[in-house]
């Protein structure tokens, strides 16, 4: 059996800006850090039946994909291109390289692309429901469905706190839910019921990609005029971030405010393995590529110090920008206040940071006076779940003929679904693949969305959704629109779009390999076990066997195997982004860059959320910018009905499922990994059958 990396190395900061889980097979593609428009309505499709790959495979990487009309692409006789790109047995592909295969096929050669400014920036425009339209929205209303029914004056509450996933959850799900956090402001924005939003802002788990998407989404409510307030009992930098989004913030007297800075750390295990007897022996491609340096190093090299500190840069510069912006205050006073140790909310109060210091009681009190209720009276709310069932159509918010089709991709990748898995759970190729031919050979998507937030995972599976996305994109526009992360094989299935959309902190990037295997040598003989193998072959026992290192010749194969995937993925990237492999190796190299430095690199076309992505796709597929579309969820909302009552009848298959979760994590992989590191972990916190198992476990890991 192999020895391959299967350690976890977890690495944290007070906010939550990464997680790591070091974890490498054979051969590991790793990222060097562990780390609204106008309305639109949701619609449900189911995929089909699993369709055959097809045997031609028609390439747009130097070519637009499809015919349109838009100013913003170029046109060129579309061909099929012979599969000597693609072929894994040829050398780095080189810029001339490039220029040639796209000569023969008759392709144009795209070396300059759109920048930012060039694309629509997806603004939201409230417009007021008056005259014919509100009668209709109170008809509407008078024949909605019971638990579409909401007083009139209500007050929309909602807990933001802990997990956040990017997924669209069941109505049986008790987890919070991106999409549907962002599709309840849009409808407490034209709902006449509605008369302003009460968030409770709590300690949150969830990257700045999503808070970021949370934000721009309370400004756009903001613009409907209603009022909008947070209750912050437990504030750091990511939840006084949203906090101070909202017309007013209030603290209880007695609120845990950290308001210190952000930090960024390292962990390193070598020392341990040294101690036990274990010889990590690691191959890394990229100077930036610091996935096995939490196994092989004592210390943080040069270059991922570079790149951390690059990162950690980025989110406190934009922090201080946007927080020094929404409170009227210069960027140096905020830092200087940050640097004077927040902790006393009248400190807070005193320096205009929050609005004032009351209990939640007392706010629902002031809602009352505020809204005309009587003080005797309950104040009319709506939770966020029970909103969340409320139709667009309810409120007046109605699609258009054109439909869009918004295929999610969250979670680790593999290729197939393995039996301890969880069906909802991570990206597994296969149910992907159906998904995007399931569009691909539908008449009724004018364009597709790809919604990345992955880490990465298999970088097979990457590469075979990587084709299938640009065969996708053969027919129709497909746009990469990136969360949190999109980084490695995240990244992988990104480059296969028109064009990317990253949110400005979104961690993306991280071509790079790792690879390398454990020397337990030392460690047999301190506990007295022996190990012997008989092999035909010569390179047979370059995994299997553990008890020793690696012979020169073999250590050789092993970089050499490193050197030739990296070329791959560095080259495809090349070609995917309209690069020369100069300019690509220059930003690759396993470096992860924030969503604003990839733009200003070409790793990533513009800036923005899911409605910048939507603007872009009308643009392509020749849609109006002032005309409706219906945005079709190509997935069912998870987990179902069936995998909650599985999970209902103990604590025990709750723990059970999360343990056989966490050994599939832990157990050697097939192949090539293209994964950024974090990802276990999360998915596990978002399982709705959480226990504390999970707890206890990332606790003592955490103590190592």
């Amino acid at each position: 059996m192999s020895s391959s990396f299967s350690l976890l190395t977890l690495i944290h900061h007070p906010c939550s800006l990464h997680t790591i889980t070091a974890q490498m097979s054979n051969l590991l593609l790793l990222p060097s850090l562990p780390l609204t428009t106008s309305p639109h309505r949701f619609q449900t499709f189911s995929s089909a039946s699993p369709l055959q790959f097809q045997c031609r495979f028609s390439l747009s990487l130097l070519s637009p994909p499809h015919h349109s009309l838009s100013p913003f692409r170029s046109h060129a006789r579309r061909r099929e291109p012979s599969l000597r790109v693609f072929d894994s047995s040829s050398e780095a592909i080189t810029n001339e390289g490039l220029k040639e295969v796209a000569k023969d096929e008759g392709v144009e050669d795209k070396s300059v692309g759109i920048t930012d400014e060039e694309y629509p920036s997806g603004e939201f425009d409230f417009k007021p429901v008056t005259g014919w339209r509100s009668f209709l929205v109170k008809l509407k209303m008078l024949v909605a469905f019971p638990w579409e029914r909401v007083r009139k004056g209500s007050v929309l509450t909602m807990k933001l706190r802990g997990q956040i996933s990017d997924q669209v959850k069941s109505r049986f799900s008790p987890g919070l839910s991106l999409p549907q956090i962002c599709e309840n402001f849009l409808k407490a924005a034209y709902d006449p019921r509605i008369s302003g939003i009460y968030l409770h802002i709590d300690s949150l788990n969830c990257g700045w990609g999503k808070v970021e998407e949370i934000r721009r989404h309370i400004s756009d409510f903001k613009k409907s005029g209603k009022f909008i307030l947070a209750y912050v009992p437990l504030c750091q930098e990511k939840e006084y971030y949203l906090a101070c989004a909202c017309d007013e913030i209030y603290s209880p007297p007695s609120a845990y405010f950290s308001l210190f800075g952000l930090t960024v750390q390292a962990s390193f295990l070598r020392g341990i393995l040294d101690n036990i007897g274990i010889e990590p022996q690691v191959e890394r491609i990229g100077k930036y590529k610091s996935a096995g340096d939490q196994l092989a190093r004592t210390t943080m090299s040069e270059e991922n110090c570079e790149m951390l500190t690059a990162l950690l840069d980025n989110i406190y510069t934009n922090w201080l920008d946007k927080v020094s912006s929404a409170k009227g205050k210069s960027k140096e006073d905020i830092e200087k206040l940050i640097n004077e140790g927040v902790y006393r909310v009248d400190k807070l109060k005193e320096e205009g940071l929050i609005s004032n210091i009351i209990y939640d009681d007392e706010i629902i009190t002031m809602l009352k006076e505020r809204l005309g209720v009587k003080l005797d009276k309950d104040l009319p709310m709506v939770d966020y779940r029970k909103y969340s069932r409320v139709r667009k159509w309810t409120v007046g918010i109605s699609g258009g003929r054109e439909l869009i089709a918004i295929i999610r991709a969250s979670g680790s990748i593999s290729r197939v679904e393995s039996q301890l898995s969880v069906s909802s759970s991570g990206i597994t190729a296969e149910k992907f693949i159906e998904k995007i031919r399931t569009v691909r050979e539908s008449k009724k998507f004018k364009a597709a969305i790809i919604r990345i937030d992955s880490p990465g995972g298999d970088a097979l599976a990457s590469d075979l959704m990587w084709r299938e996305i640009r065969l996708l994109a053969a027919k129709k526009p497909v746009i990469a629109s990136m969360s949190d992360v999109a980084a490695s094989g995240g990244y992988y299935m990104a480059m296969g779009a028109d064009a990317i959309v990253a949110e400005s902190l979104t961690l993306t990037g991280s071509i790079g390999v790792v690879t390398g295997k454990f020397n337990l040598g030392k460690l047999y003989e301190k506990i007295g076990f022996n190990k012997e193998i008989i092999s035909r072959g010569r390179y047979a026992e370059v995994l299997a066997a553990e008890q020793r290192p690696f012979r020169p010749d073999e250590a050789e194969l092993f970089a050499e195997s490193a050197r030739h995937a990296y070329k791959q993925f560095r080259d495809k990237a090349a070609l995917s982004r309209s690069m020369t492999v100069e300019k690509m190796e220059e930003v690759a190299q396993g470096r992860v860059w924030t969503g604003n430095d990839a733009a200003s690199r070409g790793l990533v076309d513009a800036i923005g959320g899911l409605s910048r992505a939507i603007a872009i796709a009308k643009v392509k597929a020749n849609i109006p910018q002032d005309s409706q579309v219906t945005l079709v969820e190509i997935s069912r909302p998870s987990p179902s009905l069936p995998e909650i009552l599985l999970g209902v009848g103990s604590s025990l298959v709750g723990a059970d499922r999360m343990v056989k979760e966490l050994l599939q994590g832990m157990t050697f992989s097939d192949g090539v990994q293209a994964r950024m590191d974090g990802i276990m972990f999360q998915t596990l916190e978002e399982y709705p059958f959480g226990n504390p198992i999970l707890s206890i476990i990332k606790s003592y890991l955490s103590s190592l």
